[in-house]
């Protein structure tokens, strides 16, 4: 029986099919499911290095390799969170963000990141903002918004991300497990 050929762009529509997602929703999936890995008892975040429609480097947050878990009380500022503000003494902080973990595991593995987008959860922090920068990542995808608590500082971190060229945006998906990831919604 010969085959039948359809004309040029003919969409073929079959019940009960899930829509493919757009690039955008497929990577930031991938860091969410990045996520999934994270041990940290703030936000929960993974994000995707892509670089031509590849991924390079996948990145979550927690402690460094072979020390103790922020779970299992590895990091100070985490298991006592009511000790500092929200967004302050990143710098006491022994985890190592989503954003970080992405770039220096390029590295590690000699990828260079210049031209590149990257996916994550969270939008990133000041301090991952300017090394993502600084790493020459043209475009920040990201998936709930983050704000400075200071808010005179807020306008310089604002500053800082119009200087991705591609800029950086909102990627519109829902987030089924928003409540476990973010620390703002969390009832725990």
């Amino acid at each position: 029986m010969p085959a039948r050929r359809l004309a040029a762009k003919q969409e073929i529509a079959l019940p009960d099919q899930r829509q493919r997602p757009d690039w955008d929703e497929y990577y930031m999936r991938i860091a969410m499911a990045a996520r999934s890995r994270a041990d940290c008892l703030g936000n929960r975040v993974g994000a995707v290095l892509v670089l031509d429609d590849r991924i390079i480097s996948t990145g979550y947050n927690g402690t460094p390799a072979n020390m103790t878990n922020c779970t299992d009380g590895g990091c100070l500022r985490c298991s006592q969170r009511d000790r500092f503000a929200s967004g302050k003494a990143y710098d006491l902080c022994i985890c190592v963000h989503a954003e970080q973990n992405a770039l220096l595991a390029a590295a590690r593995f000699g990828i260079a990141t210049e031209g590149s987008r990257i996916f994550s959860t969270m939008q990133p922090c000041f301090g991952c903002t300017k090394e993502l920068l600084q790493a020459g990542i043209e475009k920040v995808h990201y998936l709930h918004p983050w704000v400075y608590p200071d808010e005179q500082m807020q306008q310089t971190y604002q500053q800082l991300q119009q200087q991705f060229g591609g800029g950086m945006v909102a990627v519109e998906i829902e987030d089924e497990e928003a409540n476990w990831a973010v620390s703002k919604g969390r009832t725990e």
